[in-house]
Formats: structure tokens, C-alpha cells, sequence
């Protein structure tokens, strides 16, 4: 049962973002942006208050994800990126991006605070933060 509502248009505008952020990464990786995606939306915290739909969470401004701003946000989702869309619009969540609302490619180490949130972990060359619980309990 999906955590969060969505069309069949939303599924696929989150499986092009998945790949578009992470086609890199494998599978794994993109589940992962997948759960910060999904979690902007679940969050109703911190920067992502007014978000309540997918396209909504895909084109914030400002705060989004630098796919839809820098270019790169431009290629069909296949059935593969729709069906890890799927998996994470259900639910599946995956270590370090379990509760994570933000993730970024630094040049070097991860660094132990982005915008103010702790370091959960990396995965290749993402690293992802996550708010406390006090501060967005919703996830």
C-alpha cells in the first residue's frame, strides 16, 4: 500500500528523478534518492511543509533537486525505474536514506552537518542527512 498518493504521471516524474540523480549508483542508489523524495513528501517538516505531491516535491523551488534545474532531468523513465519507483511510493526503505530529506556528491568526506541536519551514512558517492526525530517526527 502506497505511503504516499500518486498518479501513474507521478510514478513516472519520480522514476525519471531516481535516474536522473543516481542512474550512476545502481539500483540501490536510486531507491535511496527515492526515500529522500518520498520522505519530502511523508515530512510535512522543516523545508517541506507545503509539500504534498510528488510533482510538488520533484519541482520545488528553491530547495529541489538539482536534476530539474541543471539539465540532466530529461530522460524517459524505463520499466526498471518504474518499478524501483514503485517500491518506495509502497513503503521500502533503504539504509542511509531511511528518514533522510537531504543527500548531495561532495568533492572529498562526507561532512558530519549539511543545513543544520546529522550524516547518516553514504552510499558511493552520495552522502544523506537526516533531521531528528524532534524536529520532523512525521517520519
Amino acid at each position: 500500500m502506497a505511503v504516499v498518493p500518486a498518479t501513474e504521471k507521478e510514478v513516472q516524474l519520480l522514476a525519471r528523478l531516481m535516474r536522473a540523480e543516481a542512474e550512476g549508483e545502481g539500483n540501490l542508489g536510486m531507491l535511496m534518492v527515492g526515500n529522500v523524495g518520498v520522505n519530502r513528501v511523508r515530512g510535512d517538516c522543516l523545508d517541506f511543509g507545503d509539500i504534498r505531491t510528488i510533482q510538488q516535491m520533484v519541482f520545488q523551488r528553491p530547495g529541489g533537486f538539482e536534476a530539474t534545474t541543471k539539465g540532466y532531468f530529461y530522460q524517459r523513465a524505463r520499466p526498471e525505474d518504474i518499478s524501483l519507483a514503485r517500491r518506495v511510493i509502497n513503503g521500502e526503505r533503504f539504509h542511509p536514506a531511511t528518514r533522510s530529506l537531504w543527500f548531495f556528491m561532495p568533492e572529498g568526506a562526507c561532512p558530519a552537518q549539511w543545513w543544520d541536519q546529522w550524516n547518516t551514512g553514504r552510499y558511493k558517492s552520495h552522502c544523506f542527512y537526516s533531521p531528528s526525530e524532534s524536529d520532523c517526527p512525521s517520519l
